[in-house]
């Protein structure tokens, strides 16, 4: 027995008798946000964001910005992140979903192919007043902006405290929303 328990004690303790590496691994230092100014610096930070997570992604838009939303780079991450778990899941809440009904939206588009992962509801009458645009990553990264008119806002690739913080807010919107249903097309 005192054998097994010298063994064990050794995989905690590197060559040199110190706690091993995994045992001193704390959880990464909070990043400083990161100041967001033009329409690339929102793409670049979408993608960043949206590549860092791991089970849950959530995002707050009026029309689902198709310079964001729908572009290549941004729906190639989207869809990897659905298909490589099958626990994974993207919900959207938009303001204006006219908007996406009939137009070419690709991210609308995939959507529709994958519904078990991806669910788009149209926000509560409730919460049609508030005008920021969000997309958050697990509890973990953000990208926030207060008017989603505007390209300005602040990005945190591991900001717990500010992600949960406004994933709360996503959520208390997300269950007041009811899911929206499929437009119909015309039968004949």
């Amino acid at each position: 027995m005192a054998v097994r328990q010298q063994l064990d004690l050794e995989g905690f303790l590197d060559a040199q008798g110190a706690p091993s590496a995994a045992l001193l691994r704390a959880p990464p230092p909070v990043d400083a946000l990161s100041l967001l100014t033009s329409l690339e610096d929102v793409r670049i930070a979408a993608r960043r964001t949206a590549s860092v997570a791991t089970r849950l992604m959530s995002i707050y838009s009026a029309d689902l910005e198709p310079e964001v939303y729908d572009q290549p780079a941004f729906l190639e991450i989207v869809k990897r992140f659905v298909l490589s778990r099958s626990f994974a899941k993207v919900r959207v809440l938009v303001h204006e979903p006219l908007r996406l009904i009939g137009n070419s939206n690709r991210f609308v588009a995939m959507a529709r192919r994958l519904t078990t992962y991806i669910e788009i509801r149209v926000v509560a009458p409730a919460f049609q007043n508030r005008r920021s645009a969000m997309l958050i990553a697990d509890d973990r990264a953000i990208v926030y902006r207060t008017r989603a008119s505007s390209w300005e806002g602040v990005a945190g690739f591991n900001q717990p405290p500010v992600a949960r913080l406004h994933l709360q807010e996503f959520d208390e919107m997300w269950h007041a929303s009811a899911p929206e249903p499929e437009p119909r097309t015309a039968q004949r």
